[in-house]
């Protein structure tokens, strides 16, 4: 059959480009090309002063040397908020309370782990004591304040507190480095009714976890997916101390400890099974260091978080409502007298925001009240 019109011409074209066409020197040039793609690639990775959008730019002490760099990055802030109101000193309520800040301070860094930097904090703000200063809410601060005394001496004598600090920090290094539970599970199990009381579960999580770790034979790493070998030594390290640990802990949590026994006939493949979410979870070490750290404080009676963290972190989103506040009564020349509570409404989120313990609401209807509604 013969081909149709019009392919003859395409046909001889491609016998012509089979007996003359040498493909091997286009490969080598387009090798050649993605060897200097590659290259090109390396060194942009290589070089973090490079922007793909804007070419490179030049370093940041070549950009800032010289009398007119140096004037002009002073000059970015000032212009950035020239038109931004500055809070009057007037307003400070903090300078008629000095030895509070000082503790807040001191209780920040002891909770940080600084422990040098606490101790030389302390030592010097005991030897030249800061002096308070009027404020309209404190006209009249007093030095010898008796309460205010008091809670401040508590800290800057803190030789124990900064010694339960120093425990805590060295039981969350063997969590969250070594990988290693038996101090933390020593600290919870000397403290087990306390944290039963509480409703804590910190004893079960740290020994559920020491339960995986036997089990799995790893180290719960968050990109380690191996199964566990075929000996089964770890099923059997396992279920000795599931047998051994978890029979105090079967009134509160029957269900938990079921699924993980549950979980030993998957243990060729505990990657595959229903419960997976307990042997790879890339989290876990983390998670029983912040149930700790939670429980150790609250067992001192302090908050999980720092209060100089948590109130500079509401100042810093109160301040713009607060200048914008400002603004406004400035230019309509009035004044918000009550210094109980704010004119507007701060959208602070949940964690930085509390109840006091004394304040409890009240029935909108209720018969037992003298008051007539």
């Amino acid at each position: 059959m013969a081909p149709p019109t019009g392919m003859h011409e395409l046909l001889e074209q491609l016998d012509v480009l089979e007996q003359t066409a040498n493909l091997s020197q286009s490969i080598n040039d387009v090798q050649s090309v993605i060897d200097l793609l590659t290259a090109a690639r390396d060194k942009i990775a290589a070089d973090s002063t490079f922007d793909p959008r804007k070419g490179p730019r030049p370093r940041q002490e070549e950009a800032r040397t010289g009398p007119e760099g140096h004037q002009a990055h002073l000059l970015r802030p000032q212009q950035k908020f020239k038109d931004k109101p500055i809070p009057p000193a007037s307003n400070d309520a903090l300078s008629s309370h000095p030895k509070l800040v000082n503790r807040a301070i001191s209780m920040h860094l002891l909770r940080e782990g600084e422990f040098a930097v606490a101790s030389t904090f302390i030592q010097e703000s005991s030897r030249n004591p800061p002096r308070p200063e009027p404020t309209p809410s404190t006209p009249n601060p007093s030095m010898d304040d008796s309460w205010e005394t008091e809670l401040a001496e508590s800290t800057f004598n803190s030789d124990k507190l900064q010694s339960q600090f120093q425990d805590m920090y060295h039981i969350l290094h063997q969590l969250r480095q070594e990988r290693n539970l038996e101090p933390a599970i020593k600290w919870a199990r000397e403290r087990s009714e306390i944290l039963e009381a509480r409703g804590s579960n910190l004893e079960f999580e740290l020994c559920r976890l020491q339960f995986v770790c036997l089990f799995t034979a790893q180290d719960l790493d968050a990109d380690n997916d191996e199964p566990m070998g075929d000996d089964g030594q770890g099923l059997s390290a396992a279920y000795e101390y599931a047998r051994r640990e978890f029979a105090h802990f079967k009134g509160r949590y029957a269900n938990e400890i079921q699924q993980l026994v549950c979980a030993m006939a998957f243990w060729e493949n505990v990657i595959d099974s229903p419960y997976r979410k307990y042997f790879y979870n890339s989290t876990a070490w983390e998670e029983v260091a912040t149930s700790f750290t939670r429980e150790f404080c609250s067992l001192l009676g302090l908050s999980a978080d720092s209060p100089l963290y948590i109130a500079a972190t509401a100042g810093a989103i109160a301040l713009p409502h607060l200048l914008k506040l400002q603004n406004i009564m400035e230019k309509t020349r009035t004044e918000w007298t009550t210094q109980n509570e704010l004119p507007v409404e701060i959208p602070l989120p949940l964690p930085t925001t509390f109840t006091p313990s004394s304040s409890a609401p009240s029935p909108k209807n209720n018969p037992q009240s003298p008051t007539p509604p």
